[in-house]
C-alpha cells in the first residue's frame, strides 16, 4: 500500500481490536470479550497529526503447541503483517502481568528487525503504571502504560508512531484513489476467502473448511490490466435466526457495511449445493443497496455430470428471477478455473453502473414503446408517458413523466426495464425507475 503500516500485534485478548478502534477512532474491529475473535489481519485507514498510515489489526499469537484448530494460520497471518509493517504496536495485559505467550511475541517482535512500541494495556488508573516494570525483561523497549478503552495514553503513543514512519513520497496516495471497491459476499464455507487468495495470488485470508473461517471484513488492493480494484472479502452471511453467537452478529454488521461501500457485489455460491434462499436474500440485499452484482457458482469442479450442472442453472433462474441481467461465471476458486475473468466482470458492470444515457436516445425507446401501444388502462384512464430522463448514476435511474404516476404497476415496470435493457448497456447493474406527472 502507498500508505505506511502500523502493525497491532500480541497474543490473544490483551485488547488490539480495541486499541485498532480507538486509534482509528472508528468501530470497525469486532471487539469482544471471548478469545480469538480476530484471525485474518484486517487494514483501518487513519490519520494523526495530518500523517495518514494503516492499521492491521492481527489475530492473536498463541504457543505453537496450541491446540487451537486455527492457531498457526492466525500466527501466520500475525508473522505476514510484521513483514509487511513499517513500525510494530506490541501490546500486553498490565492487569494480567508478563506470561510465556508474551515472550513468544517478543522474540517475534524482536526478530522483524522493524521500529516497536511495547504498550502495557488495561491501566485505567495511573497509580498501577508501576505495575509496567515487569515488561522490561521482553527486551522490546520502555512499555508504555495506556487504557485503549478509556484513550489514556494513546495521544502520547501515536506521536510516538508518526515519527518513526518512513518520511512520506507525495503522489502516492493517488494510485489508489481510483480504486474499484469489490465486496465479495455470500454464505459461510461457499469459497469467498479462496476466491480472494487466487484473485490476488497469495494467502491473504485464512481458508478453512469449517464454516464462519472469516471474521472481519478483510480488504486488500490488486491490479489487473492497469486497472485497481479493491477486494474485500466479508465474513460469511447467515439467515439472522441462526446467528447466534454475538461475535457472527458483529461480522455479519461488518459484511453489510463493506456492501454499503461496494460499487461491485461478487455473490459466491456453492454449485455443489446449488443456489439456496439465503443466496436469494444476499442477492436482493446487494441490490437494494445499489450495487453491480456478478454471480459466481464456485466449485464447479464438484459438479461432474450433465444433470447436476442442468439442476444449477436451473436452480439459478428458479431463485433469482429479479436479477437475470447479472452475469454468472462458472468458477473454481480451488483450480483457479476462470477466476481472473471474475474482475474483467466486474469492471463492466461498474462501468455500467456509472454509465449516463442521452436524453435523445431515450426518448427514441419511449417513442418505440408508445408506437407498439404497451400501457396501463383503467377504466376510463390510460398511461401515457411523455418524456424521460435520466435521473441519476450508480446506480442508473430513469425519471418518466406521464399523466398518471398512479397507474403504473409492477408488471408495467418490469416490460419498461426488459425493454430499457434490450437496448442499452446495463448488464451487471440494477437500475431504479421513477414516474413524475408531467406539470
Amino acid at each position: 500500500m502507498a500508505k505506511p503500516i502500523v502493525a497491532v500485534v500480541g497474543r490473544p485478548n490483551v485488547g488490539k481490536s480495541t486499541l485498532v478502534n480507538r486509534l482509528a477512532e472508528r468501530r470497525e474491529a469486532i471487539v469482544h470479550e471471548s478469545r480469538g475473535v480476530t484471525r485474518d489481519r484486517s487494514y483501518h485507514e487513519t490519520d494523526w497529526n495530518g500523517r495518514e498510515f494503516v492499521l492491521v489489526d492481527t489475530g492473536g499469537i498463541e504457543s505453537i503447541h496450541s491446540k487451537d484448530t486455527f492457531a498457526p494460520r492466525i500466527r501466520e497471518q500475525a508473522l505476514i503483517a510484521c513483514e509487511e509493517a513499517d513500525a510494530i504496536v506490541f501490546v500486553v495485559d498490565g492487569t494480567v502481568g508478563l506470561t510465556d505467550e508474551d515472550e513468544e511475541v517478543a522474540r517475534v517482535v524482536r526478530r522483524s528487525k522493524k521500529p516497536a512500541f511495547l504498550v502495557v494495556n488495561k491501566i485505567d488508573d495511573p497509580s498501577q503504571e508501576l505495575a509496567t516494570w515487569d515488561f522490561y525483561s521482553l527486551g522490546v523497549g520502555e512499555p508504555r502504560p495506556i487504557s485503549a478503552g478509556h484513550g489514556h495514553g494513546t495521544g502520547d503513543l501515536l506521536d510516538e508512531v508518526v515519527a518513526a514512519l518512513p518520511p512520506e513520497h507525495e503522489g502516492e496516495d493517488a494510485l489508489y484513489e481510483d480504486a474499484l471497491n469489490v465486496a465479495i459476499i455470500g454464505r459461510p464455507n461457499v469459497g469467498k476467502s479462496s476466491l480472494t487468495n487466487k484473485l490476488v495470488g497469495s494467502d491473504r485470508s485464512i481458508v478453512s473448511d469449517v464454516a464462519g473461517t472469516t471474521r472481519d471484513a478483510v480488504d486488500v488492493v490488486v491490479l489487473r490490466n492497469d486497472k485497481r480494484y479493491r477486494l474485500v472479502d466479508t465474513a460469511g452471511m447467515r439467515k439472522k435466526s441462526q446467528v447466534h453467537e454475538d461475535v457472527e452478529y458483529y461480522s455479519m454488521v461488518r459484511g453489510l457495511m463493506a456492501m454499503d461501500k461496494a460499487d461491485v457485489c461478487l455473490l459466491v455460491i456453492d454449485s455443489s449445493v446449488g443456489v439456496t434462499e439465503q443466496d436469494q436474500k444476499l442477492a436482493g440485499m446487494a441490490i437494494e443497496r445499489g450495487c453491480a452484482l456478478v454471480i459466481c457458482l464456485n466449485k464447479w469442479d464438484l459438479v461432474t455430470t450433465d444433470q447436476a450442472r442442468e439442476d444449477v442453472e436451473a436452480s439459478l433462474a428458479r431463485r433469482m428471477p429479479f436479477a437475470t441481467w447479472a452475469p454468472h461465471i462458472r468458477i473454481s476458486a480451488l483450480t483457479g478455473r476462470s477466476c481472473l475473468r471474475v474482475l474483467d466482470h466486474a469492471s463492466v458492470a461498474a462501468a455500467n453502473r456509472a454509465s449516463r444515457v442521452q436524453t435523445s436516445k431515450l426518448n427514441a425507446l419511449l417513442e418505440e414503446i408508445r408506437a407498439s401501444g404497451h400501457t396501463v388502462t383503467q377504466r376510463n384512464r390510460r398511461l401515457k408517458l411523455n418524456y424521460a430522463t435520466q435521473a441519476n448514476t450508480c446506480p442508473p435511474t430513469f425519471t418518466f413523466f406521464c399523466n398518471a404516476p398512479d397507474l403504473v404497476d409492477d408488471n408495467f415496470q418490469r416490460f419498461l426495464e426488459n425493454r430499457l435493457r434490450e437496448r442499452l448497456e446495463l448488464a451487471g447493474t440494477p437500475i431504479r425507475l421513477k414516474f413524475r406527472r408531467k406539470d
